[in-house]
């Protein structure tokens, strides 16, 4: 007897169709005229058996799936099982879609089978069809589900109400758990069910080493299945005799709690466990009116949507957080026995669907990461474009292709970026304007915008820092006023000018090169980053302001860089320091991942230091604030002709122990 098989080229049916092929019979897929390449594909896949496997033309949104007079007459009485297998599994299909391919695709799948006079209809439902069950749901459980207020739940539910109430040849009903990929592969074609917590343990990886411990919620009771054991088990099930008119789960016997499931990916991808799980009841406090009612506020449902999204997960798939239902299985482990078919510990495997993920799916590797990819043809405004960073960064935007323009003050300086900039082949537009004047920051960004067209990135570079003490600052109000000036106003003007047409857009990128020292504050710069946190501050807020207009603030917290900015202090030609073109590079990841922060290590462990004990923090800084001769104070104890100070081995060892770091 020949098969027939509905969904045969998606993930489930691929893998039956070869199990099916292995028993000798002719395959008959149902094949869409869009989805023949994805047939051709599944001929490839078996060419030892090619010439049993065959496409009939159908849609499962057509009554008796759209299969034509002459190919029913053809396979009537033929088709010994017809495998209903196509079904939208997803949690963030919309609703429609649901109940045309789940319920009105049943409806018409069950035509054909009995238009076919097929031996047995096999369907392939969900352990969905339970609802929000609270309890124990055994496989002779149908009309017992609990809510099925979820469209994947309720179209799954009433897909199988159709096959129990409509169907006039005998059926079998199957309720696969979440299938995950193949238990000696990793093999799986899209991200769903647990998959979408790899990306966050792929960052908690990235960020913490394995041995910190996290602190998480435990909700829910998931069941993980890998597609092997599914197809094995149905294909077993469905030739064994005496099984008509009855329901299998194909689950796996032990359920995780959300906390333990994350934990067993997590030692899979050597991330961080969760070593504290917290029982969600520890909000029970919260009044169950109250938390519903917060739940339906318009902002509430957006920031949770959001959250769900930066995970890589459709808002639909919260509920799954509180889904207690345990899935009984004895029957089909009954019916099993002596097969060698049973599911396998979910821990056995994990590490190779981790595996066959991070290098076959992980979404970033659909991400173009090369800079070429997002700057080429756009327009970019470097600000201090004609020296240090700004040029070391239009040389390598210009190199993949953006349309650059720096200003400065200095039109010689500008002419020497451009000839050099021009001369790699890149292309650059140069104007002179004095950033400390805001109506000659309007008139700048105007002239571009009406030379060159809508900026698409602006790199607020230019900047001016002052390393003084306070104590000798007391009458220089004026150094605060002029860093305020130039590093706060101007970029902030600049933004201001450029935001509107980026609005528009609808894109746009603004990079501020800010200082390591905003997130962990040195001594003698407090001119300097006090106008940088202050820049970083708006930027802030406009990030949260602009993030539905899809237009990113990225804050580069620099540490220092070897440019003529720190040429006049001494101190510094000992102290390990960027290049230019390393600090680029920051700029480049920046413009590329679309970061809110950028930052270096060191950067980043000041800034956990300086948030855990701040005290300690501001303690060890003025210890090298002493130790390192403050340079006003020198003026006033030597001879101007006398000659600095060589340093002590000890200032040499401190400057390297802190590494970017501004003392």
């Amino acid at each position: 007897m020949d098969y027939f098989v509905t969904g045969g080229t998606g993930f489930i049916g691929r893998f039956l169709v070869g199990k099916l092929l292995d028993r000798g019979g002719s395959v008959h897929v149902l094949v869409r005229e869009a989805s023949l390449d994805r047939f051709e594909a599944l001929r490839k896949r078996y060419p030892q058996a090619a010439e049993r496997l065959h496409a009939v033309p159908g849609d499962l949104g057509r009554p008796r799936l759209g299969l034509a007079d002459a190919d029913v007459d053809r396979l009537k009485g033929r088709i010994g099982s017809f495998f209903h297998v196509a079904a939208i599994y997803d949690m963030g299909a919309s609703a429609e879609s649901q109940q045309v391919a789940n319920v009105e695709g049943t409806r018409h799948a069950v035509q054909a089978a009995q238009a076919l006079e097929a031996g047995c209809l096999h369907h392939v439902s969900s352990i969905a069809v339970a609802g929000m069950y609270d309890g124990a749901f055994s496989e002779d459980m149908f009309e017992e589900a609990g809510k099925l207020e979820h469209p994947y739940f309720k179209t799954k539910h009433d897909s199988e109400a159709v096959v129990r109430k409509e169907c006039q040849v005998p059926w079998r009903i199957y309720r696969p758990a979440s299938v995950v990929g193949h238990s000696q592969t990793g093999e799986i074609d899209k991200i769903d069910g647990p998959y979408y917590a790899f990306k966050v343990l792929q960052k908690l990886r990235r960020l913490l080493p394995p041995w910190f411990p996290l602190v998480g919620l435990d909700s829910g009771r998931f069941n993980v299945v890998p597609v092997d054991y599914v197809v094995d088990a149905m294909d077993h099930l469905a030739h064994l005799p005496g099984q008509d008119g009855e329901c299998f789960h194909l689950t796996n016997p032990e359920h995780h709690s959300s906390g333990e499931l994350m934990n067993v990916f997590a030692d899979a991808a050597h991330a961080p466990r969760f070593a504290l799980r917290l029982d969600p009841k520890v909000l029970s406090f919260v009044p169950a009116g109250l938390s519903a009612t917060l739940a339906k506020l318009p902002p509430i449902k957006r920031i949770g949507a959001t959250i769900m999204r930066s995970f890589g997960m459709p808002p639909g798939a919260s509920a799954l957080f509180n889904w207690n239902t345990r899935f009984e299985s004895r029957m089909t482990r009954k019916a099993l026995k002596g097969s060698g078919i049973e599911c396998p510990k979910l821990e056995t495997y994990a590490h190779r669907l981790w595996y066959y993920w991070e290098t076959q799916l992980d979404p970033d590797l659909f991400i173009d990461n090369s800079l070429e990819g997002n700057v080429r043809g756009k327009l970019v405004i470097i600000t201090g474009g004609g020296t240090g960073i700004g040029l070391a960064t239009a040389h390598r935007l210009a190199g993949a292709g953006a349309r650059i323009v720096i200003c400065g003050r200095t039109v010689e300086k500008l002419e020497e970026a451009q000839k050099s900039i021009q001369a790699s082949g890149g292309t650059c537009h140069i104007y002179q304007a004095d950033l400390a004047d805001m109506e000659g920051c309007d008139r700048f960004v105007d002239q571009v915008v009406a030379d060159h067209g809508p900026v698409d990135i602006l790199i607020n570079n230019a900047g001016r820092s002052i390393r003084r003490a306070i104590e000798y600052s007391y009458d220089r109000f004026h150094d605060f006023e002029r860093t305020m000036q130039i590093n706060y106003y101007s970029p902030l003007r600049l933004s201001l000018r450029v935001l509107p047409g980026m609005s528009e857009r609808r894109r746009g990128h603004v990079i501020n090169i800010s200082s390591m020292g905003v997130i962990g504050p040195p001594p003698r710069f407090s001119a300097y980053i006090a106008s940088k946190s202050a820049l970083e501050g708006w930027t802030r807020c406009a990030e949260t302001e602009f993030a539905d207009r899809k237009i990113h603030f990225t804050n580069i917290n620099m540490p220092l860089v070897r440019t003529p900015m720190i040429g006049p202090t001494k101190a510094y030609d000992y102290a390990p320091a960027l290049s230019p073109e390393e600090a680029a590079e920051m700029v480049v990841d920046a413009i590329i991942h679309k970061h809110s922060r950028v930052a270096t290590d060191m950067g980043k462990f000041q800034q956990v230091w300086n948030l855990i004990s701040p005290k300690s923090y501001a303690a060890a800084m003025n210890a090298t604030f002493r130790m390192f001769e403050d340079p006003h104070e020198a003026k006033d104890k030597k001879p101007a002709l006398e000659a600095p100070k060589e340093p002590s081995s000890e200032q040499v060892a401190m400057a390297s122990l802190l590494k970017g770091v501004h003392y």
